[in-house]
């Protein structure tokens, strides 16, 4: 998944938390056995997911580091390497853009 679904995705998720206890406070007053339980089973749901967010991004920063960190080495152990393909992108990047 690139970073940027990736990104989509958790700020998706966090509007999905936020709105969900917005509508817990918003039904705070309504009375009855039925409606306790069932704010009780959507308060336990939104600790879960709320907790599993929390999990993912901690997640998710971690790889991102590792694979910068990845990145560094390679870049450092071939530099020649590491030249020859930069320069290979940028002139396909530049061919594709010359042919608009």
């Amino acid at each position: 998944m690139d970073e940027v679904s990736t990104d989509k995705l958790m700020s998706d998720l966090r509007t999905v938390v936020a709105d969900a206890e917005a509508l817990l406070r918003a039904t705070a007053g309504q009375a009855g056995e039925k409606m306790a339980e069932v704010r009780a089973r959507a308060e336990e749901s939104l600790r879960t997911a709320r907790a599993s967010l929390e999990h993912a991004g901690a997640d998710l920063a971690q790889r991102a580091r590792a694979g910068a960190h990845a990145a560094d080495e390679y870049v450092h152990e071939n530099p020649w390497a590491s030249i020859g393909i930069a320069a290979g992108v940028g002139f396909l990047i530049g061919y594709m853009i010359g042919r608009r």
